[in-house]
């Protein structure tokens, strides 16, 4: 099988025509039609279906497709492998960060920096499920994230710190002066929550479910975080979901934790990586150093 081919399929499945395929790739659409019509007869398998939207993958042509992507993303770890040892510790981080640990990313990124001057790193600022998706298909090397699944045979999972969620509401709320609050008394309240799609929003709605009430009245959905999403929930009776780590930074003051037990889940975060992938030494170390420091250690100036 010819490698030219692999591409040529793989550029053709995701673009679902034959000219855009052979735009991307910078080849003729004849190159492209030869080189699947080659792989087909190898195969012995029919893997697209011409029809006038598009080419379309049959049922065995997606099987293919599923497969055929991560041989190709081994290759590419295969490529990055053998050039970081021509190298050495040159190359480039390719690194996920929620955007409520932006903060904490960057200044260890500032210490991998300092002592790998020729390093270059790029950053993909996303909630979990955004981050999840591009380490699945290797867009990113590895991400900072909640540990919610530890279990998943596709992701590796190093601990780094305990950073609790929280329901907050801000100073002076009405539900603070309740002489006996209880997590029913939530249920009058309005939301500003991440969409359903993310792990600390389902946790909201299954503990609701779990005391027999509707879902959170959420008035306001967002797909990351946002400063000024919290400066709502700091001027109004709006509720929302922070971290622990969150709240000792200026512009989540004037934020406090519903004091309910049902209202905070334990949450460990850490580095999510692609099992199995190839990590470059730069990778390597960069995780090194995020095992060596947490978020407290950077609340003030970093020291040389």
């Amino acid at each position: 099988m010819r490698i030219e081919d692999l591409n040529y399929f793989l550029a053709v499945a995701e673009s679902r025509h034959v000219g855009r395929a052979a735009e991307t790739l910078g080849q003729t659409q004849p190159a492209l039609t030869k080189g699947i019509q080659r792989l087909e007869k190898e195969l012995g398998l029919h893997l697209f279906e011409r029809t006038p939207k598009g080419m379309l993958l049959t049922v065995v042509g997606q099987a293919f497709f599923d497969r055929a992507q991560t041989v190709r993303l081994s290759m590419d770890h295969a490529i990055r492998e053998a050039r970081d040892l021509h190298l050495g510790t040159i190359g480039t981080l390719r690194v996920g960060v929620p955007p409520n640990y932006a903060d904490y990313f960057a200044a260890v990124c500032e210490l991998l920096l300092r002592q790998r001057p020729a390093a270059r790193v790029q950053v993909t600022l996303g909630m979990n499920d955004q981050l999840f998706s591009a380490l699945r298909v290797g867009d990113i090397d590895m991400c900072i994230s909640g540990q919610h699944n530890a279990t998943n045979s596709e992701f590796d999972q190093l601990p780094l710190f305990t950073d609790n969620l929280l329901i907050v509401a801000r100073e002076g709320h009405p539900l603070f002066y309740r002489t006996r609050l209880t997590f029913p008394d939530l249920a009058q309240a309005s939301w500003i929550m991440p969409r359903d799609r993310i792990v600390a929003r389902q946790w909201v709605d299954a503990r609701f479910a779990e005391h027999g009430l509707a879902a959170p009245n959420v008035v306001v959905e967002t797909n990351s975080s946002s400063i000024a999403l919290i400066r709502m929930v700091r001027n109004s009776d709006l509720l929302t979901i922070a971290t622990e780590s969150a709240l000792i930074h200026p512009e989540h003051s004037n934020l406090r934790p519903i004091p309910l037990k049902e209202a905070r889940w334990s949450r460990v975060v850490g580095v999510t990586t692609r099992h199995d992938a190839y990590l470059s030494p730069l990778v390597q170390r960069f995780i090194e150093l995020l095992q060596s420091h947490k978020p407290a250690d950077f609340t003030a100036d970093i020291q040389a």
